[in-house]
């Protein structure tokens, strides 16, 4: 299954972006409103939606192109990339792709709330200071 937000403009140079997307505290900042839960780790960090499971990630990889995010839970096998495309030095494009291997019943359980989840986190990183 794959989903993807839409492509974003932000006023952050690519290095910027990475840095900030180095460091597990900062996804706080970019979750949902229904936020009940979130707890950092070493390499990541585990947080709760209403209404959802709680979820834990850990930060793969990042670079001035990218940041990988994979699912720390042996149950679910997934990744949520976001791409960062440099358009100036003050400018970089972003996208989040989501890819997950999931049976067909999961698949319609989970896809609507994870594109609903992508699109925020979209508009989240578009808005951030």
């Amino acid at each position: 299954m794959n989903l993807e937000g839409r492509k974003i403009i932000v006023n952050k140079s690519s290095k910027e972006l990475s840095e900030l997307l180095k460091s597990p505290e900062n996804y706080k900042d970019f979750m949902p409103d229904g936020l009940q839960k979130f707890e950092t780790r070493d390499n990541g960090f585990k947080f709760g939606l209403q209404g959802m499971p709680e979820i834990a990630l850990k930060i793969d990889e990042v670079d001035e192109q990218k940041a990988v995010l994979k699912s720390a839970s042996s149950s679910l096998d997934f990744t949520l990339t976001a791409t960062l495309n440099p358009i100036s030095e003050n400018q970089t494009e972003v996208q989040m792709l989501f890819e997950g291997k999931f049976n067909p019943f999961i698949k319609m359980m989970v896809e609507k709330p994870l594109q609903n989840f992508i699109n925020t986190l979209t508009d989240k990183i578009e808005a951030y200071k």
